[in-house]
C-alpha cells in the first residue's frame, strides 16, 4: 500500500501534508473555545473542592492514555513510511513515549497496586513521571516543528525504514526503562518537589512552570510554522496539555478534587484529539482508494466492454457489403462459367463489388467517426435520396426475399445538414431489419417508407414492416449495446443508429404496427443557413 500511494502522489492526500480546510479551523477554533470555557468554570473555587475517591479511575485512566497513545503512534509510524519524513518519526515516537510512561505511571500511583504506590518510590515516582511525560512530549513536539521542512528521506529503503522505526522505538523504550528505574529505584536522590497530596515543596513551581513554559513555546514554534491539518490538531493536543497542567499543577494539586478530575479528563482528551483526526482522515483516505480502485475496475470493464462493442460493430457494419461482394462474385464467375460467357453481366457484378468495396470503406470510416466527434464531415442533404440510396443498396435482399415496397415522399420536404454515410446507414440498418423481421413470415411482405414534416424544426423518416414487430418487453431493451432478438444477431445495429440519430440532433423509436409489424421512426433538424 505504501508504494501505491506513493506512487499514485498520494503524499498529497497524508495529514501532514494535507491543507486544512476552513471548516476544519472553525471547528478546531470551537473546541478551544469549549476548552477555554470549561476551564474557566472548573479553575475557580471549584477547582480545589473534593470528590469522592474512584479507586477504578487511574487504572481506567492510565490504560485509556497507553492505548490512545500507542495507537496515535502506530498510525503516525505508518504515515512516516508513506511520506519518511524526520518530523513524522520524531512526533512519532512522542506519543510512543507517553504511552509507555503511562504504565508505570499508574503502576506508581499510590493505591493502585499498594497504599503507597507499586515498583518503590511512592508518590514522587508518580509525580516524576508524570513531568518527564510531558516533557518528553513538548521536546518531540517541538522537534517536529523544527524537522517539518527537512528533506524526507527518498533515498532510504523499505527494509531501511523498518529498521529506523524499530531503533526509534528500541531507544525510547530504553530511554523509558532507565528513566523508570531511575525515579523508582533511586527516587531519593531526586527533589522532594511535593510533600504529601495536599502540600507541594518551593520546587514544585520550579518543574511545573518550566514545563508548562515548553508547551506554550511547542504551540508558538507551531502557530508559526503550522501548514497541514496534522499540525491544526496538534497545536490543539499542544493546548490542551496546557490547560490540564494548569489545571493539575496550579495553585495546590489536590488529588480527586475537581480540578484533578478535570486535568485527567484533558490529557484523555489531549491524547485523542489527533487520533481521532488520523482515523477520520485514514478512513477517508480508505474510502478515496477504495473508490478509485473502483473506479478503475469500472474503467477496465468499460474499456472491455468498449472493444467488445467495436470489434461487433466493425462486423455488423461489414457483414453486408462482405455478403453484397461475396454474392456479386458467384454471380460474375457464374456469368463467366457459361458456355458462351456473358461479359456485360460478368462486368456488372464485378462493378457491383467495387461499389460493396467502397461502401465497405465508407463504413470503416463511418465507425472511426463514432469514436471520434470531430472528425465528422456534414453536408445540406435530401432525406428522399437518402432513402432511395438505401433502397439501392439493399435492393438484392428485397428480391430474395420477395419484398414488396410502397414509398410516400413529400417532394417539398427541406434538406437537412448530416453525414451522408452515417444517415445511409442508418436507413440499411432499419431496412435490413424489417426485411430480416418478415423472412419468415407467410403471407405479403410488405415494406413501407415514408417521409414528412414532423414539426417545424424537424423531419420524420418511418419504416414499417408487417413481420414479427417487437416483445413490449423488448421496446426499453432493443436500442442497449449487445441486446439482440435475432438468433446470430450481435445487439449492436440499433445501439449504433440511436447514437447516430442522437448526434445528428434527433430521436428514433419504435411503436407496433397494428395489426402486425414494427414501425421505426426517426426525426432530423432542418437545415438551416446561418
Amino acid at each position: 500500500m505504501e508504494r501505491s500511494v506513493a506512487g499514485l502522489h498520494g503524499q498529497e492526500l497524508v495529514l501532514s501534508n494535507l491543507s486544512p480546510s476552513v471548516a476544519q479551523r472553525r471547528f478546531a477554533l470551537g473546541v478551544v473555545l469549549v476548552l477555554l470555557v470549561v476551564f474557566v468554570i472548573v479553575a475557580g473555587p471549584l477547582s480545589g473542592l473534593p470528590l469522592r475517591r474512584v479507586d477504578a479511575f487511574i487504572p481506567a485512566y492510565g490504560t485509556a492514555i497507553f492505548v490512545i497513545d500507542s495507537i496515535t503512534a502506530a498510525l503516525l509510524f505508518a504515515q512516516f513510511s508513506v511520506v519518511r519524513s524526520y518530523a513524522l518519526l520524531a512526533l512519532a515516537n512522542g506519543y510512543f513515549l507517553t504511552a509507555l510512561i503511562a504504565i508505570p505511571w499508574t503502576l506508581t500511583f499510590p493505591g493502585v497496586l499498594a497504599p503507597e504506590g507499586g515498583l518503590g518510590g511512592g508518590l514522587q515516582s508518580t509525580v516524576w513521571l508524570y513531568v518527564l511525560s510531558h516533557l518528553g512530549f513538548a521536546l518531540f513536539a517541538i522537534v517536529y516543528t523544527l524537522l517539518k521542512d527537512a528533506d524526507p528521506m527518498e533515498w532510504v529503503s523499505p527494509r531501511s525504514i523498518r529498521a529506523w522505526v524499530l531503533t526509534t522505538v528500541g531507544l525510547v523504550t530504553a530511554l523509558v526503562c532507565c528513566a523508570t528505574v531511575f525515579v523508582t529505584a533511586g527516587h531519593a536522590l531526586l527533589p522532594r518537589i511535593m510533600l504529601d497530596t495536599a502540600e507541594v515543596s518551593y520546587l514544585w513551581y520550579y518543574v511545573i512552570g518550566p514545563m508548562a513554559a515548553l508547551f506554550v513555546v511547542a504551540l508558538v514554534l507551531l502557530w508559526l510554522r503550522h501548514r497541514s491539518v496534522l499540525d491544526l490538531w496538534l497545536m490543539l493536543v499542544l493546548f490542551a496539555y496546557i490547560v490540564e497542567i494548569a489545571l493539575t499543577a496550579f495553585p495546590i494539586p489536590y488529588r480527586f478534587s475537581i480540578g484533578w478530575y478535570a486535568g485527567r479528563i484533558y490529557g484523555v482528551l489531549s491524547g485523542s484529539f489527533v487520533l481521532l483526526i488520523l482515523m477520520k482522515e485514514v478512513t477517508m483516505l480508505y474510502g478515496e482508494l477504495l473508490r478509485a480502485v473502483l473506479a478503475q475496475r469500472r474503467e477496465r470493464e468499460v474499456r472491455l466492454l468498449t472493444g467488445d462493442a467495436v470489434a461487433a460493430t466493425v462486423a455488423h457494419e461489414i457483414k453486408q457489403p462482405l455478403s453484397a461482394m461475396i454474392m456479386n462474385a458467384s454471380t460474375g464467375l457464374r456469368w463467366l462459367d457459361r458456355a458462351t460467357p456473358n461479359i456485360d453481366e460478368a462486368k456488372a457484378a464485378l462493378q457491383g463489388i467495387v461499389s460493396s468495396g467502397h461502401r465497405a470503406d465508407a463504413v470503416i470510416e463511418n465507425i472511426r467517426t463514432l469514436f471520434k466527434r470531430d472528425a465528422r464531415t456534414r453536408t445540406s442533404l435530401d432525406v428522399n435520396n437518402l432513402i432511395r440510396e438505401a433502397l439501392d443498396l439493399v435492393r438484392d435482399d428485397l428480391q430474395k426475399y420477395r419484398v414488396a415496397v410502397q414509398t410516400d415522399y413529400n417532394p417539398s420536404l427541406p434538406p437537412i445538414e448530416g453525414n451522408q454515410v452515417q444517415l445511409q446507414q442508418v436507413l440499411v440498418n432499419l431496412i435490413t431489419n424489417a426485411i430480416d423481421s418478415m423472412a419468415t413470415e407467410d403471407g405479403d411482405r410488405i415494406l413501407s417508407l415514408r417521409s414528412k414534416v414532423y414539426d417545424p424544426v424537424n423531419l420524420l423518416v418511418s419504416v414499417e414492416d408487417v413481420g414479427k414487430g417487437v416483445e413490449p418487453s423488448a421496446v426499453d431493451l432493443i436500442f442497449k449495446p449487445q441486446f439482440t432478438t435475432k438468433v446470430h444477431g450481435m445487439g449492436m445495429g440499433l445501439s449504433i443508429c440511436r447514437s447516430i440519430i442522437e448526434a445528428h440532433g434527433g430521436r428514433l423509436w419504435v411503436t407496433a404496427n397494428l395489426p402486425q409489424g414494427a414501425i421505426f421512426q426517426f426525426t432530423l433538424p432542418v437545415h438551416r443557413e446561418h
